[in-house]
């Protein structure tokens, strides 16, 4: 028996198959647990699970206020399980203890308690302007009724277990839909305790399905099956457009948010060392492993070589460590994997441009049995550069010279991606007019990486589909239908009948 089991219409249950597969603590290389892996048959289940608590279940049909008290116990139940939570999610994904507790953790929280005010705040029903057939003519009344689309199937990354489940579990859940979530399969572990949470709390059955197991089957499973009628993913660019490719024959409605290779501008009035910390923090939070992350810094010429001086003392004095101890500032990357693709794109970096901090595995004082990286600064970089194009998805950062902020702006749009980036500058008008020559989805001046529930999230280009958090993403799980009422009966009295009847 595997020690986390999937979550089926109420019930913690093995696989179909009844294997397992391992997870691994990133820090120590160490076997963590043994988590069900789920197939076909699998997500079959919890698709009928989801299908019958929508179709014939309480959930969708349920009070208002009374969806929403359950939704928001669950945010308070989340909340009163920090520790536990915090502790479980270093060890599955690799992340600090201080990011965990101060931020993955009140953030998990936070938006379940968002959305259960949203579903209490927000209405259902919304008046549309009166329909008048002809200028002149009486209108007759129209309005909208916002509706739960019904079977939504979820898939999240490694990065932000805890995040990414409540970006996707709780507009949801609020909005009255059912769910099948698959976590990604390296860092299952807290979703399946919110899955618990979402079980103690009173949940109907089948309301919340958690399927565990590998993309390649359990996720295109999901995303293909024609009992799910909403496909949200977050991850890669290049399994999104998969998502989307399998969702097309159904016409699933489809919420992706995809990848990035952020810009931070930094202009030459900035103070260099807001810049110098802010750019790094940008880039090297979580180890880079941030879809948002700003790891191309485009400096302006004039201070490009000070701030690259900065940079470099800034970043030695980030101590590498154990992720369960407070003043550790970089824990491992999550994954053998990723570090060695992390490895790849460094190997390439060095002969593209040149490496002035990092470019190495941390070892030494226990660290050498994790995958921890050192974090790594380039100069010199081409925008055209693989480095500088490419999502490494690790602690690289990539530092490309400017002339002016024209040049900067062009440098920033030259990308397949658009999902964030920043400016760093004293003159809040000039950044200003900067992020909005930008083309991307979410812009911070003077500051990274900072997401909350009421504010929408979403990318221009190859970044995504649709948005997250906020009241677009409340909506993105609602369906609209326009109702017109007219409440004259009598038939002479409705002249588009003569647009088919002569007489």
């Amino acid at each position: 028996m595997s020690d986390y089991q999937m979550y089926i219409d109420g019930e913690f249950t093995e696989a179909e198959s009844g294997e397992s597969y391992a997870t691994y603590n990133p820090a120590t290389g160490e076997k963590l647990a043994d988590v069900a892996k789920g197939g076909r048959e699998d997500v079959d289940r919890a698709v009928a699970a989801a299908r019958r608590a929508f179709d014939t279940g309480p959930w969708p049909r349920m009070d208002v206020k009374e969806r929403s008290a359950l939704v928001r116990q669950m945010g308070e139940r989340i909340q009163a399980n920090m520790d536990t939570l915090a502790q479980l999610e270093v060890k599955d994904g690799g992340g600090t203890i201080r990011k965990a507790m101060m931020g993955d953790v009140n953030m998990c929280a936070g938006v379940f308690l968002k959305y259960a005010e949203y579903n209490e705040t927000l209405s259902d029903v919304e008046d549309l302007p009166d329909y008048s057939l002809m200028p002149g003519l009486p209108g007759v009344p129209n309005y909208l009724k916002y509706e739960p689309i019904g079977v939504c199937g979820q898939i999240t990354p490694w990065n932000f277990p805890l995040i990414m489940a409540s970006w996707k579990m709780a507009p949801a859940l609020a909005a009255g839909n059912t769910i099948v979530f698959k976590p990604a399969s390296i860092t299952s572990l807290t979703a399946l305790e919110l899955a618990r949470i979402a079980d103690e709390v009173g949940i109907p059955p089948g309301v919340v399905n958690v399927v565990t197991g590998p993309g390649g089957t359990v996720g295109e499973a999901i995303a293909s099956h024609p009992g799910v009628d909403k496909v949200a993913f977050t991850g890669s660019t290049e399994v999104g457009s998969r998502i989307m490719a399998l969702a097309a024959p159904t016409v699933k409605k489809v919420t992706l948010e995809l990848g990035g290779k952020s810009a931070a501008i930094v202009t030459e009035d900035v103070n260099l060392e807001l810049a110098a910390k802010g750019v790094l923090w940008g880039t090297f939070f979580h180890n880079g492993q941030v879809c948002e992350s700003g790891t191309r810094a485009v400096v302006n010429e004039k201070v490009y070589d000070d701030l690259m001086s900065l940079m470099q003392e800034k970043a030695a004095t980030l101590k590498i460590g154990d992720p369960l101890d407070f003043a550790t500032d970089e824990g491992p990357l999550v994954s053998q994997a990723q570090l060695d693709t992390v490895e790849r794109y460094v190997e390439i970096g060095k002969k593209e441009a040149k490496l002035v901090c990092g470019g190495e595995r941390a070892t030494g004082d226990g660290l050498d049995n994790g995958y921890f990286y050192k974090p790594t600064i380039f100069a010199d970089v081409d925008n055209g550069d693989k480095i500088a194009q490419e999502e490494i998805f690790g602690p690289v950062l990539s530092v490309i010279k400017a002339k002016d902020d024209a040049e900067a702006v062009g440098i920033a749009n030259d990308s397949m991606y658009g999902l964030a980036g920043a400016v760093w500058s004293n003159d809040i008008e000039r950044a200003k007019a900067i992020a909005e020559q930008m083309r991307t989805g979410t812009i911070w001046i003077n500051e990274h990486h900072l997401l909350g529930p009421e504010h929408p999230f979403g990318g221009y280009k190859q970044s995504g589909v649709g948005y997250e958090m906020g009241i677009d993403g409340y909506r993105a799980y609602q369906s609209k239908k326009r109702i017109h009422v007219d409440s004259n009966t009598d038939p002479n009295a409705h002249m588009t009948f003569s647009l088919l009847f002569s007489s």
